[in-house]
């Protein structure tokens, strides 16, 4: 046991990190100018990610949801919620996320069964489809209000858990739409 925690202390520190831009909405509507958005995947001696996506300069007191997205853009693929945040008065906010992070992140529906109805927008059974691989990250406004309030569009989407975000803030379209920057971390 002793000798796994001395080969965990000198572990080399594999860290990925890359910047988020504004999404391709917030630089239609000519907002979040001056806002950046920067995330550090840092690799375990366990083979898990630990995930950091900070905001500076952002809207103050704002909520953001965190996806993991098939493509950076709309049509966004099969994306799946990862954790929400608050930036605070000053418009700085940070979450942190474990998990599988890398080349090997992927989702897949072996089979087609009933889904969980939760609210109205539920599926009531899943398409079957084969490993898809989801190397994208999006970050969205918490509300439409929010959006409006930074001086972004109102438009209503599904990404948050009550299914009513706003518009896309950030995202990884500086990445090519297959290869997004997690699927650079082996």
């Amino acid at each position: 046991m002793a000798a796994l925690f001395a080969a965990a202390a000198f572990a080399v520190d594999n860290t990925t990190s890359f910047k988020m831009v504004r999404s391709q909405a917030a630089v239609d509507d000519k907002c979040l100018k001056g806002a950046k958005a920067q995330v550090d995947v840092r690799t375990t001696p366990t083979d898990n990610q630990i995930m950091d996506v900070t905001l500076k300069d952002a809207p103050k007191n704002t909520e953001f949801e965190l996806f993991v997205t098939q493509q950076p853009n709309n049509p966004f693929g099969i994306s799946w919620y990862q954790a929400d945040f608050e930036t605070n008065n000053q418009g700085n906010g940070e979450v942190q996320a474990r998990g599988i992070f890398s080349e090997e992140l992927f989702v897949f529906a072996p089979g087609r069964v009933k889904a969980p109805q939760v609210d109205d927008f539920d599926a009531k059974k899943n398409p079957e489809f084969k490993p898809v691989h989801t190397f994208h990250l999006g970050l969205w406004f918490g509300s439409p209000e929010e959006a409006e309030d930074a001086g972004c569009s109102d438009a209503v989407t599904q990404f948050d858990g009550d299914h009513e975000a706003g518009i896309q803030a950030f995202s990884t379209r500086n990445f090519p739409k297959l290869e997004g920057p997690l699927g650079e971390i082996q």
